[in-house]
């Protein structure tokens, strides 16, 4: 196991618990997640990685510590969001159109919508016919070429990555991986995959985690 070295840590996990209906879904967790690592974060379906994911975004109330940054996630939600890029496994139903969430997301994170316009459409994202549409209305693989473009334009201090590829096709998928492949060596990345042979090239250190446990923890 790597020792835990706060120092580093720009996430930061001890004894952490997770349960749900008196189920552990993460048991008695403790790891840190470092400044410039690009991590693969593996395992079975209910390992609990996306649970994690979900208490360093600060949308599940656990026990234990967890730090981000230094701050508290679920205290600190706002403030530790504009530094953090997130891709979900299942994306959001959100009703507002395609301009709106440019506008948003370019608010929120001072970014320009120019640089989402210019991932979007790398990914192969025909960005001007949709404007005007709902994001909910978007395909499966429309939606994730635009919170992909949202997670990199904004030049994040951590990157959360949660089965980013699996609604993108070869075309996209190709674009996506170069991108990651020279994003800032500085940023965080945190890959949850189950194709780990498509992310072996990118990571160095490996977590797998299974019933709620970090039951490997290597670099690369």
């Amino acid at each position: 196991m790597i020792e835990k070295n706060n120092s580093m840590a720009l996430i930061s996990a001890t004894n952490l618990v997770k349960s749900f209906k008196k189920q552990k879904v993460l048991n008695d967790l403790s790891i840190d997640f470092n400044a410039g690592e690009r991590i693969s974060l593996s395992g079975p379906n209910g390992a609990g990685k996306t649970t994690l994911i979900r208490c360093i975004l600060g949308q599940y109330i656990y026990e234990g510590d967890l730090n981000v940054m230094g701050l508290n996630p679920h205290t600190n939600h706002e403030e530790i969001m504009r530094e953090v890029g997130f891709v979900p496994q299942i994306p959001p139903p959100l009703k507002m159109t395609v301009k709106e969430m440019l506008g948003f997301f370019s608010r929120l994170t001072n970014t320009p919508v120019d640089k989402f316009l210019e991932i979007s459409i790398n990914l192969g994202l025909v960005i001007d016919d949709n404007l005007k549409k709902p994001f909910l209305k978007l395909s499966g693989g429309m939606k994730q070429k635009l919170l992909v473009a949202f997670a990199l334009g904004r030049n994040p201090k951590i990157l959360l990555l949660d089965e980013p590829s699996a609604n993108l096709d070869p075309e996209a998928r190709e674009v996506f991986f170069d991108y990651l492949k020279n994003y800032d060596k500085n940023t965080l990345m945190i890959l949850s995959s189950h194709r780990i042979k498509e992310i072996s090239g990118l990571v160095n250190r490996a977590v797998e985690m299974d019933l709620g446990e970090v039951v490997l923890d290597k670099q690369i």
